[in-house]
């Protein structure tokens, strides 16, 4: 769990800090990113901590109410989870323009359609792996626990994918015509919180094509590109479990599905796109 996880490399290291300093510290956790909210939310938090101790996991540390300076990484970490809740309970109000979940199997070709959507349509193209990719690069303090969860093998919450996708929606929103949310959802669950907590989606573009021309293109890909994880046995398995997730995920949605034929020339599948795009500017 990704509070979980903070909380056992940062709140154990910072137990027993003054309160004020543990206001301050946890500012760089929350989502509010305010001070004097955290600190209003202190004294509330306060009267109920008694409560919250039991259930705090110790990771090997035992929590007093001898402390000295109370309870402030408890505290930072009730600030995280009203965070990740928030997320839940606040999707993007009054979204004027469309959002468009573009997906298809390694190799269907849809980062190049994607590229001649925003050049015809001026739309933001948003992939969740870049996004992380991009957090962890910047050395931020999500990016440094992203980095360690990805480092332990483990998968990266969808609660922060969610996030990550939702406030760059947000900052792209005043001059955006639209949103491409490349390769995303990549299960139905994800799907179903995207629409909850983020955006109701518009239109769903699935480029299709056969395990066949998907792996002679990624194995043509493997030649010039020397990727060790693009060897046959390898993108049959990924296909396998991207056909097996992808199956549950396009069936939640007949009335916006839009399945386009990805066997073809990258222009007689953008004329196909363009059909379907056109009367969402209109």
């Amino acid at each position: 769990m990704f509070v979980k996880s903070l909380y056992t490399k940062y709140f154990l290291k910072n137990y027993g800090v003054p309160e004020k300093d543990s206001t301050s510290n946890c500012t760089t956790y929350a989502l509010t990113n305010s001070a004097p909210v955290i600190t209003r939310t202190y004294s509330s938090f306060k009267q109920r901590e008694a409560k919250l101790v039991p259930w705090v996991p110790h990771q090997g540390t035992v929590f007093t109410k001898g402390s000295k300076n109370g309870f402030g990484p408890i505290f930072c970490l009730f600030l995280l989870m009203l965070s990740v809740t928030s997320i839940k309970m606040a999707p993007i109000p009054d979204l004027k323009v469309p959002v468009i979940w573009v997906l298809g199997g390694p190799g269907s070709g849809k980062g190049t359609q994607c590229d001649r959507i925003v050049a015809k349509y001026g739309f933001t193209h948003l992939s969740s792996g870049d996004l992380l990719r991009a957090e962890v690069a910047s050395g931020s303090a999500r990016g440094k626990e992203l980095t360690a969860i990805m480092e332990r093998g483990e998968l990266v919450p969808v609660e922060v994918v969610l996030e990550l996708l939702k406030e760059a929606i947000i900052k792209a929103l005043p001059t955006s015509t639209g949103f491409l949310i490349d390769g995303y959802p990549r299960e139905k669950e994800q799907g179903i919180l995207f629409e909850k907590n983020v955006a109701p989606v518009n239109l769903v573009l699935y480029f299709e094509a056969s395990d066949e021309t998907l792996v002679k293109r990624l194995m043509g890909r493997a030649l010039t590109s020397g990727r060790v994880d693009d060897n046959e046995e390898t993108i049959k398995k990924r296909l396998h479990t991207f056909n097996t997730h992808n199956d549950q995920v396009i069936a939640q949605y007949p009335d916006k599905l839009k399945k386009i034929n990805a066997e073809r020339s990258p222009d007689e599948i953008f004329n196909d796109v363009t059909s379907y795009l056109d009367p969402l500017v209109k």
